[in-house]
């Protein structure tokens, strides 16, 4: 009986409200998803190009690091309003908006993932023939990943979080639920909104991870070495059987 009246008693748990809208949940969830993750492949898609031309040196670093940092510190709402002349009321208004705040966290991970990549390993790919494409793309952007994808797990997350913004155009979604649940207090539908969008963005993250470990295997690997040094021990050890041999030759 208490399960059936948690709606009516506006309890913020109430496992009735989730079965009861679950296909509105369900819908919200697969845009709130869909928006995400476009969002992120464009913005992984503009990055790499800001980071390369970053790269160039400090004079084109300064103006590309300078503007994605500033379009950071846009209010949401603000970006929004700035973006709607352009784009109307569209999921492309909120994408867009997603994009160019992603930009300052993938832009500066690429960044910095390229110039982790060490200078003779680029030396010796010139030296085998490899042309800047080549290099490029064979080379310094796989040795790049662990930055590059790190980059994009925190990309993913926040822009997880930043999608429930898009509500105030009716492209949020679940935002689309927290948001008018908020104003009408209606507390089953915030709570489960938000513990969906939090699982979102825990398991968004898992999914990156596991690229991650699977695309960059030698990031494992790399801390093995460290641990083999004892195995290699033994081998060393002949060197005192040499001894004897020389002891003769001291007499002598």
């Amino acid at each position: 009986m208490a399960a059936q009246n948690c709606l009516v008693a506006n309890d913020w748990i109430c496992w009735d409200y989730v079965t009861s809208r679950s296909q509105e949940l369900t819908d919200a969830t697969l845009e709130h998803v869909w928006i995400t993750g476009v969002s992120v492949l464009i913005g992984i898609a503009v990055s790499v190009p800001l980071a390369l031309l970053a790269r160039r040196g400090r004079h084109w670093a300064a103006p590309v690091l300078g503007l994605t940092t500033l379009l950071y510190t846009i209010p949401s709402l603000a970006m929004f309003s700035l973006l709607l002349p352009v784009f109307g009321l569209s999921a492309a208004l909120v994408v867009t908006g997603l994009v160019l705040y992603s930009l300052t966290i993938l832009v500066r991970n690429v960044l910095a993932g390229l110039e982790a990549v060490p200078e003779d390993v680029r030396e010796a790919a010139r030296g085998m023939g490899y042309g800047p494409g080549r290099l490029l793309w064979q080379v310094e952007l796989p040795l790049a990943l662990p930055a590059l994808l790190a980059g994009v797990r925190i990309a993913t997350v926040s822009t997880v979080a930043l999608t429930t913004v898009g509500s105030i155009v009716g492209k949020g979604g679940l935002g689309n639920l927290i948001a008018p649940a908020v104003n009408s207090s209606f507390k089953a539908q915030v709570l489960t909104a938000s513990v969906l969008c939090v699982l979102l963005a825990l398991v968004a993250d898992l999914l990156l991870l596991g690229v991650q470990r699977l695309l960059t295997p030698w990031t494992r690997a790399g801390a093995r070495p460290a641990a083999s040094p004892p195995s290699s021990a033994p081998a060393a050890a002949p060197a005192p059987a040499s001894a004897p041999a020389s002891t003769p030759a001291k007499g002598a």
